[in-house]
């Protein structure tokens, strides 16, 4: 389409961590879970729809998925999507290709203050903050509205999250709810700036982001947002969490096959309830670190496993929903600028597509507008290295030098040396001063965003919409 958005990052160099033989072993795996071990499955109509294709749970609860089932909805699920933007220009093609997007969350429990550098409580008014930067950010393709802002009663944080997200973000919208209800809900606020439910499911500007529990366990709150995306014809992430060495094994490959079957078992019930119902595999399988207990966002093994993921999803012939730019510290410091910048490599190596968590701090405890920043800059800089290297020799051009000469004037040098990558935030200068500029440098472009870009782009009846909306929730809570 002419108003596509236009994608330029390349993956011009084979990386690959599982060989063939390895994805038919955690294929055949995951087969062999859904079949033998079975999944505990909650969810009245979700087991309905198990027990028209004759599946009933066994004598301990257990549902087991024959593999003919599992072959059956990878045949109906579609292998690409795409996601629009609420003014309906498409802004990712999402498939398991090369094209790889990034997101960041506009709400956290916490916000990193970019000015200060300090952690405080998410407020409803930061929603605005987060979706303007990730706007004006290039490499920013779509925010992630979960509902923790803390001057918001919890019932209704995720719808009123998501009214702020629409008012600001003119990208895609990924979101999660705090409860059931509010997916059917926010699903309703989302049809009327669509204009109907059957121009979203044509063309949607959200897609829902939701979980199992590991170990094989996927609960009513999970099965039925399943149920409720696949009958509104709404994308949806299924993206169990296997902590290795807690809710997964330490053993990487088995881990990838419970991963996987938990996935697949999400898959079959989406399809269950609507063939072709679209659908995205995701896949957190971290670690537990066993000095600190916590769940780490920064370990090694959990970026080399989601780049695994990312070929396993490649070869279901998935999406896949990825995780990267995260930081294990509290605050922008130089662990958390290293932990960024390994991550988003390997994302960028990988077969990842849709890429959540930029900026996100403190174990995913808050997010970091300055690390958003930071993160869209490194990965301008990583497109320069995805491109790899390509084309012929051609000898013409040292012919025209010489032994001895240079190529400063020569009309290749003219022509070509816009390709080569020249930072924004980070620096080169000749001279260089004794401190570190680069936090001043991200403060001064949040700010010319910000004053840029002061209120919302959405029309007066759209705005009166979402403020009636709002209205209607807080009433509800008081």
């Amino acid at each position: 389409m002419k108003d596509r958005v236009k994608y330029d990052i390349e993956r011009n160099i084979n990386f690959s961590i599982l060989s063939g033989d390895m994805k038919e072993k955690i294929n055949e795996g995951a087969l062999c879970i859904l079949e033998t071990l079975g999944m505990r499955i909650s969810g009245e109509r979700t087991l309905s729809k198990f027990a028209e294709r004759g599946v009933l749970p066994d004598k301990d609860g257990l549902i087991r998925i024959p593999r003919a089932m599992v072959a059956r909805a990878l045949e109906e699920v579609p292998k690409e999507l795409t996601l629009y933007g609420m003014d309906g220009r498409p802004r990712m093609t999402v498939g398991s290709s090369n094209n790889i997007y990034f997101g960041t969350h506009n709400d956290m429990a916490e916000i990193l203050d970019y000015r200060t550098n300090t952690a405080r409580p998410m407020l409803l008014e930061d929603v605005a903050l987060m979706c303007k930067i990730a706007s004006n950010c290039e490499n920013i393709d779509f925010v992630l509205s979960v509902g923790l802002a803390s001057d918001v009663d919890p019932k209704v944080q995720s719808q009123l999250c998501f009214i702020e997200s629409c008012k600001y973000m003119e990208k895609t919208i990924n979101f999660s709810t705090n409860d059931v209800g509010a997916l059917q809900e926010i699903i309703d606020i989302a049809a009327q700036l669509a204009g109907g439910r059957e121009e979203l499911a044509a063309r949607p500007f959200i897609f829902h982001y939701c979980e199992p529990i590991p170990p094989l366990t996927h609960p009513f709150e999970s099965t039925e947002k399943l149920y409720v995306c696949a009958e509104n014809g709404i994308p949806v992430v299924y993206m169990p969490y296997c902590m290795m060495g807690g809710t997964a094994p330490l053993d990487r490959v088995t881990t990838l096959a419970q991963c996987f079957a938990e996935i697949l078992a999400g898959l079959v019930i989406t399809q269950l309830v609507r063939e072709g119902a679209p659908f995205i595999a995701g896949a957190m399988p971290s670690i537990i670190d066993m000095q600190t207990t916590v769940a780490s966002y920064a370990a090694p093994e959990f970026h080399l496993m989601v780049a695994a993921s990312s070929e396993m999803a490649d070869y279901y012939n998935l999406p896949f929903y990825g995780t990267a730019g995260c930081s294990d510290v509290r605050t922008m410091d130089q662990q958390s600028a290293g932990e960024l910048s390994y991550q988003l490599l390997s994302i960028m190596l990988s077969k990842a597509n849709i890429i959540h968590d930029i900026g996100l701090h403190d174990h995913c405890i808050n997010v970091s507008p300055a690390a958003v920043v930071y993160a869209n800059e490194l990965i301008n800089a990583y497109k320069s290295y995805t491109r790899g290297v390509t084309g012929d020799v051609d000898l013409d051009l040292l012919r025209e030098v010489g032994p001895a000469g240079h190529h400063m004037m020569t009309d290749n040098t003219f022509e070509r040396f816009r390709e080569v990558w020249y930072p924004e935030i980070l620096t080169r200068k000749r001279e260089n001063p004794n401190g570190s500029e680069i936090m001043q440098r991200i403060t001064d472009k949040i700010d010319a965003i910000l004053s840029a870009n002061p209120g919302s782009k959405l029309t007066e009846p759209q705005l009166a919409m979402l403020e009636e909306k709002k209205k209607e929730f807080l009433a509800r809570v008081l």
